[in-house]
């Protein structure tokens, strides 16, 4: 099981948005599903509620945690069986911070691919970029959730 955590270059401007890539056994389409299952990876850690759906295009999910220190809101844009989901973070209170808008029209992207017989997820929060004030800080959750995820999917493999 190897984990990879890097920035990636982004586009044609090179911007780095925080990026995370794990193997798992699990075939891809029962990845993909409990990634679609936004309750079962993003939770565990601060408190979480999250209210919504995230099965279809457009449709839309809230996220708080931390006693209301982070609100977003998420509306599901892309959709391929197996192979990618995305969200567009369309509201942001981060109330931690001095803009607590930083992760609006960011997007929480998972992409799934086969090598050497395994299943790899990548999951990259593109917009979540070293200059960010929250970079710091959201990586690192970003990092506990993917790292709680991976168990998951590697527990009963």
């Amino acid at each position: 099981m190897e984990m990879k955590e890097s920035s990636q270059v982004k586009d044609s401007s090179k911007v780095r948005s925080f990026s995370r890539s794990f193997t798992t056994a699990m075939p891809p389409g029962e990845v993909f599903e409990l990634l679609l299952d936004v309750k079962k990876w993003w939770s565990g850690f601060y408190e979480e509620t999250i209210a919504g759906r995230s099965s279809k295009k457009g449709d839309e999910f809230s996220f708080k945690a931390g006693g209301g220190a982070h609100y977003s809101k998420q509306k599901l844009i892309e959709l391929v069986p197996q192979k990618k989901i995305a969200w567009l973070v369309t509201e942001s209170n981060l109330t931690f911070l001095d803009r607590s808008d930083e992760w609006v029209d960011t997007k929480i992207c998972f992409a799934i691919s086969q090598q050497a017989g395994n299943t790899v997820v990548t999951f990259t929060h593109e917009g979540l970029t070293p200059g960010l004030e929250c970079y710091n800080e959201c990586s690192l959750a970003w990092g506990s959730y993917m790292g709680q995820m991976e168990q998951m999917l590697n527990k009963d493999v």
